[in-house]
């Protein structure tokens, strides 16, 4: 039988279930990535479970998005992740080598392997023709202690791209495009896997641009196939052994086809607050500028900085304009430090920061009060650039080089002839800020700072489970909403009690006072609640805070496997009445929760204040409802350790 590339590769790592759409399958993990603010918690749980060593091919630890240490919080936790690394079987790369993503493409990426990571944007390397899924920290622990990835069975569409790029239209152009004709939770539930002849148009770092933002669609994962391009990539990388050719068999079927013919494209914008808020630039040319930043994981590579120093060259960006770059690795900011890209991107007037995540995760270049910042970057979520107070579009580098120049939002076809492409540098592999494994990891003292606290659990669900709507919120909730990320946060991203405290900052400032004062209660939410990163901290400062469930019109994937994970319960609406019935301040009363749980019925959840029942669906498959029974999956891993002694 014929099979697309997606079914290839999950075929080849099935451990249960069909692929069937709809249904929950597990695969066995090739590789697992954290970062730091997401890896603290997933390694402190790693090590809860009492394996010895990581079962993964690979696990790599990075340090990209808190790497300025301007407390001792964020040394010590970044001191923890490398001994905790050494000790048991996983790579660390260093802070300043650069950006999770990037580098995993650079130095480890492997076409045909499964990998998960504790981060939204992991699918970056399905650039290279992985399957490359973010997740919840704990669901990475699991994988890193021999586990599989549990989750339900994606519709496959194939994205055929067709047609010729014009000139100074990007492969940003290409995503934009399907965030404005899809929306933030267009690809729920779905994996999207490029083909057609139109992919020969695009090398892997533009690829994984693609498949990087793809995370915005709300998307499983994204991928394209592994071919001569991504050969040449992993040759000039020096891992021309690791290639493996796969694609889709040639009467491959879908259960979507999207046509996207290229030359139909023009260059494109996000505009404020949301990445799939879409028109094209020259709709909103002429809009003054502030800020511009390029970088991060979508935007970083080689290509993408000779694009920007290539248009700047010899020229000056205005003096009332602020131009940083985010070098995506070290190799990277070495290539253009040695043909002097570097030097002519600093004479055009750019600040060059640390190649690291910075200003996209909120950590420095905050823009000013009112001020309007264009960037390179994936997600411009009201709040997220560190202030509420700014507005944020996201544009292709070339649209960004542009408008650097002129200091207004510009068209980059008004800059006349196209840059062409500077290929992929002669690079130097210089893997020095890349520590491996300790040999004698029985040896190595795991080093915690005085910051770092226990895992906090919560008991099994109880029957009857009564509290107060805290909080009402609308449609697109993220996690950037639920608990926010920048310096002020971050440092505590191994401490729950203290980083609880910045929940729905900047929704509800009295949230968490107001949390402690009830001793928790609901959370009522709209479509897509939960969407944007991986962030479990979203799910266990709430869980501290005492809440109990979360109801929604719909979830986004990995969000409600957070809550589940963490042992809050998701529940979905049944039709628009119970949503728009429910107001803060009504007392509910899940009635029977364990019961119906356990015997596969909804749940009862009743307003006792207006004295009506709410219909609601849990919508768990067996292993979810025993996980939640149990109290979070620690508890039900630890359960069922104990039922096999």
């Amino acid at each position: 039988m014929a099979m697309n590339l997606v079914q290839k590769i999950l075929k080849a790592h099935l451990v249960s279930g069909e692929l069937k759409p709809g249904t929950e399958i597990a695969v066995s993990v090739d590789q697992t990535l954290t970062q730091d603010a997401t890896g603290t918690m997933a390694y402190l749980q790693f090590e809860a479970m009492g394996v010895p060593r990581v079962r993964t091919k690979l696990s790599v630890s990075y340090v990209d998005h808190n790497t300025l240490q301007t407390s001792v919080e964020n040394t010590d936790d970044h001191l923890y992740l490398q001994t905790i690394a050494a000790r048991y079987g996983i790579y660390y790369s260093k802070p300043g080598n650069g950006i999770c993503h990037q580098v995993h493409r650079e130095r480890f990426a492997v076409p045909g392997q499964i990998m998960l990571g504790s981060d939204s944007h992991t699918p970056t390397c399905g650039g290279m023709g992985m399957i490359a899924i973010g997740a919840g920290g704990l669901d990475v622990a699991m994988a890193m202690a021999g586990a599989p990835f549990f989750m339900i069975m994606p519709r496959v569409v194939l994205v055929r791209l067709t047609g010729e790029p014009g000139p100074w239209v990007a492969a940003k152009d290409v995503i934009l495009k399907l965030l404005q004709m899809l929306s933030v939770k267009g690809g729920t539930g779905k994996i999207f896997e490029y083909g057609g002849p139109g992919i020969k148009r695009f090398q892997v770092p533009e690829r994984s641009t693609i498949t990087n933002m793809g995370a915005e669609l709300g998307a499983t994962t994204s991928i394209f196939p592994s071919d001569e391009i991504v050969r040449n990539c992993m040759k000039h990388q020096k891992r021309g052994k690791d290639w493996v050719e796969i694609g889709p068999d040639e009467d491959a079927s879908y259960d979507e086809v999207i046509e996207l013919d290229l030359s139909s494209l023009e260059p494109m914008i996000a505009r404020p607050s949301s990445p799939d808020n879409v028109c094209t630039v020259k709709e909103v040319a002429g809009t003054k500028v502030n800020q511009v930043c390029v970088g991060s994981c979508t935007n970083s590579s080689y290509r993408d900085l000779m694009m920007l120093a290539t248009v700047l060259k010899g020229k000056k960006v205005p003096p009332d304009l602020t131009l940083t770059i985010s070098p995506g690795s070290r190799q990277v900011l070495e290539l253009i430090g040695r043909n002097g890209a570097l030097e002519d991107l600093i004479e055009a007037g750019a600040r060059v920061l640390e190649p690291a995540c910075g200003p996209c995760i909120g950590m420095g270049q905050v823009p000013s009060s009112g001020g309007i910042s264009l960037r390179t970057f994936n997600r411009n979520f009201r709040g997220r650039c560190g202030t509420t107070e700014a507005d944020v579009f996201l544009s292709s580098v070339e649209t960004a080089a542009a408008t650097a120049l002129t200091g207004i939002i510009c068209d980059p076809r008004e800059l006349g002839k196209p840059v062409k492409s500077h290929g992929l540098g002669k690079i130097k592999i210089n893997d020095a800020f890349i520590v491996p494994p300790a040999k004698d990891p029985d040896k190595v003292e795991v080093i915690r700072g005085p910051n770092i606290k226990e895992l906090p659990k919560r008991g099994p669900l109880a029957d009857s489970i009564e509290g107060e709507v805290l909080l009402k919120l609308g449609d697109n909730i993220s996690t950037d909403h639920i608990l926010p990320a920048g310096n002020q946060i971050l440092k505590f991203r191994s401490n729950i009690p203290a980083i609880s405290k910045f929940t729905f900052m900047h929704v509800d400032k009295d949230f968490a006072v107001r949390a402690e004062e009830k001793k928790g209660g609901f959370i009522v939410g709209g479509g897509n609640y939960g969407q944007g990163s991986s962030r479990e901290h979203a799910a266990l400062a709430p869980m501290h805070l005492g809440i109990k469930a979360v109801i929604a019109k719909s979830f986004a994937r990995i969000h409600r496997t957070n809550l589940i994970n963490t042992g809050i319960l998701p529940l979905v609406f049944v039709g628009e009445s119970g949503y728009d019935s429910l107001d803060t301040g009504d007392l509910l009363r899940l009635q029977d929760a364990r019961t119906a749980l356990s015997e596969d019925r909804p749940v009862t959840v009743l307003n006792v204040t207006k004295g009506k029942e709410i219909g609601v669906e849990h919508r768990f498959t067996e292993r979810e409802a025993q996980i939640v029974l149990a109290g979070g999956l620690l508890n039900y891993q630890a359960g069922k350790m104990e039922g096999a002694q």
